[in-house]
């Protein structure tokens, strides 16, 4: 392993040893506090322009296997740990994550204290950073951030380039694809929904062309206010199909409708953040990443009602459509890592579609 720096914007410098791939990095630097799932968390497309930093001490110590991945190209840009095992032990292993980082140009960074980072991050918010490759120093990795800008892209980067089909014989499914984790993909498929991925520009009347059973947005990295184009096709859809949102697309649907969002101070990264629902007074255990959410005021003036919150800090976590069937949820029911205590709610969103047509509203799909 070579020497690695990582630099904060605030001039914050830390020195280990890096591990993946040589090149240097930028992004946002946030952390996640799962105890495993270092896989999927490299893999989720909701990283995309992030740097991402486990709480949790080790990684790598179960190798990297083939039926865990979130997405085939991951698009995370580093990856921190405090330590970083290069010998795995585990019956699925089929190589190392120092391997598997590296096959995918991405660099990681190891022996530092990330319990002085995660601390700093909570009390000043999340912060940009680069990570230097071989032959840089801290300054001149400083120097690079400093000369970099906020990407606006992530979602073009991370969203299908062509609609593609995923047979099934139940409900048909059109899923806007703003940076999709596969574990959507195969909470629809157990359901038996035959279901049409599309990008996340894809026109308002390509869509009805599809004439769908049901819409789900998906999950996805960045500001939602970097795709207006997308809040105003949702906006159509809504009253004319079933909705269901996830994540990124939980904030769209929110902006479409007449709601806002806001930046939180350090997101929410994890696979153990208790949700509690306002509509049978119950608290769930869900896996959440996210820097964003929808402005709980915002609320007040739009026919949203708020359905679910934070036990932590109270933003919100779930939305419904008073006139509409429409409704969304800010964390990741599929889990991959995390709680499986949500992932009824795909049958949720399936009774709703059902519900439609039997109370005599096919009108609706026209």
């Amino acid at each position: 392993m070579t020497e690695r720096f990582l630099v904060l914007e605030d001039g914050t410098t830390l020195k280990g040893e890096g591990f993946g791939a040589d090149n240097g990095t930028s992004g946002e630097m946030v952390f996640h506090t799962g105890m495993t799932g270092y896989q999927e968390i490299v893999s989720d497309p909701s990283y995309c322009g992030e740097i991402v930093m486990q709480t949790y001490p080790l990684a790598g110590n179960y190798g990297i296997n083939r039926d865990d991945f979130e997405t085939v190209t991951p698009f995370v840009y580093g990856f921190v740990a405090k330590e970083f095992c290069s010998s795995p032990s585990n019956f699925r292993s089929e190589e190392t994550l120092h391997d598997y980082l590296r096959a995918n140009n991405i660099p990681g960074l190891s022996g530092i204290d990330t319990r002085m980072l995660t601390k700093r991050i909570r009390a000043h918010g999340t912060m940009r950073a680069a990570m230097s490759g071989i032959g840089e120093n801290a300054e001149q990795a400083l120097e690079r951030l400093r000369h970099s800008e906020r990407e606006s892209d992530l979602v073009q980067k991370t969203s299908t380039l062509k609609p593609y089909v995923v047979p099934g014989g139940g409900k048909r499914i059109v899923l806007i694809d703003f940076g999709m984790k596969h574990g959507i993909l195969r909470e629809l498929t157990k359901r038996d929904c035959h279901v049409t991925v599309v990008p996340y520009n894809y026109g308002w009347e390509a869509i009805l062309r599809l004439k769908p059973d049901g819409i789900l947005l998906s999950n996805g990295p960045g500001d939602p206010k970097d795709i207006p184009d997308s809040v105003a096709t949702i906006r159509s859809m809504v009253g004319s199909y079933p909705v269901f949102g996830i994540g990124l697309g939980h904030q769209l649907l929110a902006l479409a409708t007449g709601a806002d969002t806001e930046r939180l101070s350090f997101g929410h990264r994890g696979p153990s953040h208790p949700v509690k629902d306002l509509t049978n007074d119950k608290v769930f255990i869900t896996s959440q990443n996210h820097g964003y959410a929808v402005s709980r005021d915002s609320l007040a003036k739009t026919d949203l009602e708020l359905t679910q919150v934070s036990v932590h800090d109270h933003s919100v976590e779930g939305i419904r459509h008073t006139v509409h069937p429409a409704f969304s949820v800010q964390y990741q029911p599929e889990s991959s890592p995390g709680s499986e205590d949500m992932k009824h709610i795909y049958d949720e969103f399936l009774q709703l579609i059902t519900d439609c047509t039997r109370n005599g509203k096919e009108d609706m799909y026209a």
